[in-house]
């Protein structure tokens, strides 16, 4: 069973780590194939990723401006790699996937991560995803609460198909003791207590929101630091906020990392402030690292934080909410603790790449049965 992969990645975030997690965790006799747009030469470092973990992967030479050569090269690829399913992540590959697979006859399926509308060019591609869509094989959906949305797009609902996003296993199994040190050399005055954050600085993130939380915390307790740690459009106004609340010393931008997991497992607390989600990728590996999570009660988050259990859900844009919630555990050790072990045990139960890859085999098994099938009513 051969899977390709089509992205158009610029770094090395949430879907490119659950795409690289499936592939490692799909059974021997699938091999999966990474495509990627060039993105400028930013799709490298997944390229790079996917390499090193033995798995075939490709930098495309050809773009959305050149639509009729895009659409050859990756049918091209599809041909001789004799895929059985192309899985696509984002509008582009969408787009562009749907032409190229129709063309060689593939199955294709669109994984729908979640829409954000952050600007008006990005809800311009998304209402041309959301047209796109409902003419794939599948779409998988990374929340029910994403499917929601997927269904009122007019994607027939017998071709919806909910995979929760996952994680290994064995993430965080070791900390690295040195990060914590690391962590508080962001710092001026290294925080007793430290609350953490990632994502990309753009508006649907809601850092702005978390970055009044945060002068209401530490107005009340001054031994309490925030990192977020994420680039984006927006850095340089956050960046003038946190100045504006006297909080330079308090609240730091870490910048893009690559080594995110060495930091999380040395966090008190991990903050999701977000406006829109589809699953985030940073709550199940805050609680794989034994960390608890306050965060907005949006997209597919309820469905993993159960509330007042593993963290607490707060309204999106609410500052107020989301300092309350935060003081109230950063006062308590061990209700962070114990927080912290039932989210550990709830990703370890549910939201596995195990249990994960046997759904998609499912999925890319039915659509190859269904593709013999139709291939064999052909006439001669």
């Amino acid at each position: 069973m051969i899977v390709a992969q089509l992205m158009a990645s610029p770094f090395v975030g949430g879907p490119e780590r659950q795409v690289l997690g499936l592939a490692q965790s799909l059974p021997e006799h699938y091999r999966s194939v990474f495509l990627s747009f060039s993105e400028g030469g930013r799709a490298r470092p997944l390229l790079d990723e996917a390499r090193r973990h033995g798995f075939e992967a490709i930098e495309l030479q050809h773009n959305i401006g050149a639509l009729r050569r895009a659409v050859a090269e990756v049918a091209a690829h599809l041909q001789r790699l004799r895929a059985d399913v192309l899985c696509c992540s984002g509008y582009k590959p969408d787009l562009i996937g749907l032409l190229a697979a129709r063309r060689v006859g593939v199955p294709v399926v669109s994984v729908s991560h979640g829409w954000t509308g952050a600007t008006f060019k990005v809800r311009v591609n998304e209402t041309l995803d959301r047209l796109v869509v409902r003419w794939m094989d599948r779409v998988v959906c990374v929340s029910e609460a994403q499917a929601v949305k997927v269904r009122r797009a007019g994607v027939a609902s017998e071709r919806v198909v909910v995979i929760r996003n996952a994680i290994g296993p064995d993430a965080f199994a070791a900390p690295d003791p040195s990060a914590r040190e690391e962590l508080h050399s962001f710092f001026p005055r290294p925080p007793q207590r430290l609350v953490g954050a990632a994502g990309r600085l753009s508006p649907e993130k809601g850092f702005g929101v978390l970055v009044e939380a945060a002068t209401a915390v530490t107005r009340a307790d001054r031994d309490v630091g925030f990192v977020l740690f994420g680039d984006g459009p927006l850095r340089e106004t956050l960046a003038r906020q946190i100045a504006q609340r006297g909080l330079a010393e308090r609240f730091v931008l870490a910048g893009f990392r690559t080594d995110l997991g060495r930091f999380l497992p040395h966090c008190d607390l991990v903050a999701l402030p977000s406006y829109t989600e589809g699953l985030p990728v940073i709550v199940l590996e805050a609680f794989a690292a034994g960390v608890p999570v306050v965060a907005t009660a949006v997209g597919g988050t309820p469905e993993v934080i159960e509330e007042g259990q593993s963290g607490y859900l707060v309204p999106p844009g609410d500052a107020a909410a989301l300092a309350r919630r935060l003081s109230d555990l950063l006062g308590s050790d061990s209700e962070r603790r114990a927080m912290g072990a039932r989210g550990r045990q709830r990703v370890q139960e549910q939201f596995t790449f195990a249990a994960q890859a046997r759904r998609y085999q499912e999925l890319f098994e039915t659509l190859a049965v269904r593709r013999r099938r139709l291939t064999c009513r052909q006439p001669a």
